[in-house]
């Protein structure tokens, strides 16, 4: 028999070894790769990007204009947003979502409404058919839905700006547009008239609100929809004819309390299909009946 030299067995071993080594890393990376990109289907996008700021001791840079310049300028846009609001059709639609253990939906609650106009030129909402609800475990009277359309749509006009502390925060950008980013506290509350309290997003070209974070206050404290949970609204605004930003789409999430549990809930509202009502007709003034001359005395 043939005997393999002792300097080539430590050779040969010292592969062995090497190749064992190598094929453990190899395994290793693997594994870790799987787990940030794990198979199967991933979730899909949010219908909008959500960014939260919350507050900053001081400003990243200071704005191109005078701040209150900003402020002027987008609290007279609101003026007139606020004017022009009512003379258009909408439809609106309402989701509350409720989700299990594993962040997938157990139940929701969908209505539609119709935004219409009375032979008296006020507007108003009307449901378009009766809501679909496969809720689990939240409570609520339908009209606590209806309430979520009711939350004032422009909370910083010239008439309100008085009643606010406004600070420039920074500046970021939302869906491609560059904006400023100011911080909105209200100066004194009281029970009648619910103030803002949150962020705003300013174009910084036309210097008009495209985006709102926060909830509506009062001195008893967050305004909340009957038997829902929900205060802190994430709200985009859409470019109606060119003129007009108006809200389009809000969403809040929280969690609804249970007896030993807690259920997270979260409710969409849409905006869509902007049309301006058909100018009021303006009737005739009514006939005025002859007058008849009083009889002459005998």
């Amino acid at each position: 028999m043939q005997r393999t030299p002792a300097n080539s067995l430590n050779l040969q071993s010292l592969r062995r070894i090497l190749f064992v080594i190598l094929a453990g890393s190899f395994l290793v990376i693997q594994g870790v790769a799987a787990q940030e990109n794990p198979a199967g289907p991933q979730a899909s996008p949010p219908e909008h990007k959500i960014e939260r700021v919350v507050g900053r001791p001081q400003p990243e840079a200071p704005p191109s204009l005078p701040p209150t310049q900003i402020i002027s300028g987008f609290t007279k846009k609101e003026d007139l947003y606020q004017a022009e609001r009512p003379l258009y059709s909408y439809r609106r639609t309402v989701r509350i979502q409720e989700f299990g253990p594993d962040g997938k939906p157990v139940g929701e609650y969908n209505a539609t409404y119709q935004a219409v106009r009375s032979s008296g030129g006020q507007l108003y909402e009307k449901a378009l058919a009766a809501p679909e609800s496969s809720l689990q475990y939240v409570q609520f009277e339908p009209d606590d839905a209806h309430y979520l359309g009711s939350v004032p749509a422009f909370p910083l006009t010239t008439d309100q700006l008085a009643k606010y502390d406004v600070k420039f925060l920074s500046s970021e950008k939302v869906d491609e547009i560059d904006c400023y980013i100011f911080e909105v506290h209200p100066k004194t509350l009281d029970r009648k008239h619910p103030l803002f309290d949150g962020i705003l997003w300013v174009d910084q070209k036309y210097l008009e609100v495209v985006k709102t974070y926060g909830k509506w206050v009062t001195d008893l404290g967050p305004m909340r929809p009957g038997g829902l949970p929900f205060n802190m609204f994430e709200t985009y605004r859409e470019n109606v004819d060119g003129k007009y930003w108006f809200p389009n789409y809000s969403r809040s999430e929280d969690v609804y309390k249970l007896s030993g549990r807690e259920v997270p809930v979260r409710v969409t509202i849409k905006w869509s299909d902007f049309k301006p009502f058909p100018p009021a007709e303006v009737q005739p003034p009514a006939a005025t009946p002859p007058t008849t001359a009083p009889a002459a005395k005998p």
